[in-house]
């Protein structure tokens, strides 16, 4: 029996069809007979017991330009659907964890993937400090001269926000780079948050992995090379995606965070590991399956609806 899927996610009519995960996951929902509704956070309302959310039906097609067809603007209940997915992007500010807040008075009679509850409590920086011995030297801190002091002990390092994605506001600062205090004054200028700072991994030049885990299973995974003269490797600042195999080492990061992952109801993963090196758990909107299929015929939406259907029929 076919499912209703509410797509709770940035605009549907503005993703890349050819490289947006949500995209992918709702292509194969309905190929599996599942139907989709889709609305943006800022549609969802909360009104006397009931979590609404203001949006359209939506029928997804893999045609550029003509990607997506929409019904009627309706409200909906949301206890009404089988299956809500929070995919909007980060920044993972109070707008995301207020979301997080209201889904969870749906789940997990409708089924909130992936779990809000750990959504909320495993942001993609801070869910590594978990794994100690998986991760390289990491620093989370404010405070000027326990960074510079950081530095000393480790050399160049990597700063970037505590909550942002995609690779924005993330810096190489080699050993001596004289703009250390001003990012961070900068940075304190824009919130009150936290940076985290990691010891600099070389190796990043050849790639920084992104390692798919479905239901905390690794499915297979994609190498992301960063653009000539540029740190970071994420796609959306150019980085170049390639095929490549998991080692073993990349195998036991798997086993050690994957019963955590599952306990948590976070179906969907994507991890960053450089060099051997764990460096972020992404649960928020994981993307890289589109890239993985293409490469290596790995179907990972079909697993990743095969674990979600195994789970709403166990009740």
């Amino acid at each position: 029996m076919g499912l209703k899927v509410a797509l709770q996610m940035d605009p549907v009519e503005h993703v890349s069809i050819d490289a947006d995960s949500t995209f992918r996951i709702g292509l194969e929902a309905q190929v599996r007979g599942h139907s989709l509704f889709q609305y943006t956070p800022d549609r969802l309302v909360f009104d006397e017991g009931r979590l609404l959310a203001h949006g359209r039906d939506v029928t997804l097609r893999r045609e550029q330009g003509n990607h997506v067809a929409f019904g009627d603007w309706r409200m909906a209940d949301l206890s009404d659907f089988d299956v809500v997915w929070l995919r909007q992007d980060p920044p993972f500010d109070m707008a995301y964890v207020t979301s997080t807040h209201l889904l969870d008075r749906i789940h997990p009679r409708t089924l909130v993937v992936n779990d809000p509850f750990w959504v909320r409590n495993s942001p993609e920086k801070l869910m590594v400090l978990d794994f100690p011995e998986l991760t390289p030297p990491t620093m989370i801190a404010r405070d000027i001269q326990a960074v510079r002091a950081f530095r000393a002990r480790h050399g160049d390092i990597i700063l970037k926000p505590l909550y942002g994605n995609g690779g924005a506001g993330v810096f190489h600062l080699q050993t001596g780079d004289a703009n250390l205090s001003a990012l961070l004054e900068l940075f304190g200028g824009i919130n009150r948050e936290p940076v985290i700072v990691q010891k600099y991994l070389p190796a990043v030049v050849r790639g920084d992995k992104r390692v798919i885990l479905v239901d905390g299973e690794p499915v297979g995974a994609i190498n992301r090379v960063p653009a000539e003269g540029e740190a970071r490797s994420n796609m959306h600042v150019g980085g170049r995606p390639e095929r490549v195999a998991l080692t073993e080492r990349e195998r036991e990061i798997c086993r050690r965070i994957g019963p955590v992952l599952r306990d948590k109801g976070l179906i969907f993963v994507g991890i960053d590991v450089i060099d051997g090196w764990l460096t972020e758990i992404n649960v928020t909107s994981p993307t890289g399956i589109q890239e993985l299929e293409r490469f290596d015929g790995v179907n990972a939406a079909a697993l990743i609806w095969q674990a979600i259907e195994r789970r709403r029929q166990a009740g």
